[in-house]
């Protein structure tokens, strides 16, 4: 069955499909010897497909793992100010991957890891709406109703945030740990909205994403995620 060729790179695991496009749009993708241009292009999968001039790797089963990125590591293959990256520290064993989403230089916490990058588009998409949650250390004074306004949305700098939940967890003096809980995981959304009702974050830390939790990972350790998980958690809306 013909698929969009953008849809083939991404189940390689080269990389993502918006970036399998943006490769295709900068001519880098040749199919039986004929550049192509436009993302608009179907494939059977029995083409010689190279990617600046190597062939794509073989389409493998569909994994997922759980990953705690430490704090000081950038979510990105390449990095022009040469940072450490996400990729550069993982185990010598793993397979090319791509990340569910993404989180900041001074965040860690859970990152999901896979090596089927329509995978990671599917849930990354809004409609999914699997929420995503944190643990979140603040300093400021804490306002109990701008905290529940967050619940109900709020615009900032033109941009709109959907229905967040944060609750205290604990608080001493001007500093406290909060869970804040969202559904969307725009950039930087927790640090700009705890910034909107006034408090500076300290430390951030994802502890969930959907069904697939933190646990007991330590900074830097790597997880798969079996195959029956998977199916089970997935295989209703994703073939695995």
């Amino acid at each position: 069955m013909a698929e969009r060729l953008a849809k083939f790179m991404a189940r390689s695991g080269v990389c993502s499909r918006r970036e399998a496009e943006e490769f295709i749009k900068q001519q880098r993708v040749t199919v039986n010897g004929e550049v192509v241009t436009t993302p608009a292009f179907n494939v059977e999968g029995t083409e010689k497909i190279l990617f600046d001039g190597e062939k794509l790797p073989q389409i493998d089963k569909t994994r997922l793992w759980l990953y705690y990125k430490p704090v000081g590591l950038i979510t990105s293959h390449k990095d022009e100010q040469n940072r450490e990256t996400v990729f550069n520290n993982l185990p010598p064993y793993m397979p090319r991957v791509v990340s569910v989403g993404r989180l900041d230089l001074n965040s860690e916490g859970l990152l999901l890891l896979t090596n089927n990058g329509e995978l990671s588009r599917e849930l990354e998409l809004p409609k999914n709406a699997w929420s995503r949650r944190y643990r979140v250390r603040v300093h400021g004074r804490i306002d109990l109703k701008k905290l529940e306004s967050l619940k109900e949305g709020v615009c900032i700098d033109g941009i709109e945030y959907g229905k967040v939940n944060a609750v205290v967890d604990s608080q001493n003096g001007t500093n406290a740990w909060l869970t804040v809980t969202l559904n969307e995981g725009k950039n930087r959304e927790v640090r700009k909205l705890m910034k909107y009702i006034g408090l500076d974050v300290a430390r951030l830390i994802r502890v969930s994403y959907g069904p697939f939790q933190l646990g007991s990972l330590k900074k830097g350790e790597v997880k798969e995620v079996a195959q029956k998980v998977l199916q089970e958690q997935l295989g209703s809306r994703f073939k695995i």
